[in-house]
């Protein structure tokens, strides 16, 4: 399995998630995962960090990893090499002093120049495996705050970057849904659109990442963009 490594020290590292890759297995399926890169590359670092204990007794190991991003997103994750950098890491996530910049294509021409879409999140009626910032939303409904910038657009697409506040699952993908701007090619969200671009996958990447180590130091990582979103902002701009 090859996958980049953006930034290292003695406490963490960053990589690159390639698009197609789980974080860490679900134990229905089998397939390789972050977390099996993680074991095979560092292999002091299997108890680091906290296992999943499934209903029926199963234990998931997820070594080094405090947050995820989805499949289908590509682009920076950090994970964690010894448990101090793990609960170091854990509280910055829990007290939102993590920074992280997202881009991605959505549908449609986004006339704000910036905003705030200030939605609180809950489970969708409709499939569970969805989530919703939409009237009908089921369960407790938890605030997500996500703001942004409009970067480019054109009359069917527009290239936006995000910055994620609360780190709700999906809540990007959720968050421009709600306001009739979903991701290009969301086979999830988006079921009913075409994937235009030419993506084959989610649009969206995780661009850049900063938290501090465990010297309180500023950690600023940034992941390059993978070929389709290369090709995507090429297109974008002959569009404008």
């Amino acid at each position: 399995m090859k996958i980049d490594i953006l930034f290292e020290d003695k406490d963490y590292v960053v990589i690159n998630k390639p698009v197609g890759l789980i974080v860490h297995s679900d134990g229905k399926r089998e397939e390789s995962t972050v977390a099996d890169w993680m074991l095979e590359t560092y292999p002091k670092t299997k108890d680091v960090g906290e296992p999943i204990v499934l209903s029926d007794g199963q234990i998931l190991l997820r070594p080094g990893i405090v947050h995820r991003i989805d499949r289908d997103t590509s682009g920076t994750l950090i994970l964690c090499k010894n448990q101090k950098a793990f609960l170091s890491l854990k509280d910055q996530f829990k007290a939102k002093t993590v920074e992280k910049v997202y881009r991605a294509f959505v549908y449609g021409d986004v006339k704000e120049k910036e905003g705030v879409i200030d939605r609180p999140i809950g489970r969708s009626r409709k499939d569970f495996r969805m989530w919703s910032a939409q009237r009908g939303a089921r369960g407790e409904m938890r605030d997500a705050i996500t703001e942004f910038k409009t970067i480019a657009t054109s009359k069917t697409v527009s290239l936006i970057e995000a910055h994620p506040r609360t780190g709700r699952t999906h809540q990007i993908r959720v968050h421009f849904k709600a306001i009739n701007h979903p991701l290009v090619a969301d086979s999830l969200y988006a079921p009913g659109h075409q994937a235009l671009l030419g993506f084959k996958r989610l649009a969206l990447h995780a661009l850049k990442i900063e938290f501090k180590d465990l010297k309180g130091k500023v950690i600023s990582v940034e992941a390059p963009y993978p070929d389709d979103f290369k090709k995507a902002m090429g297109s974008i701009k002959k569009a404008n």
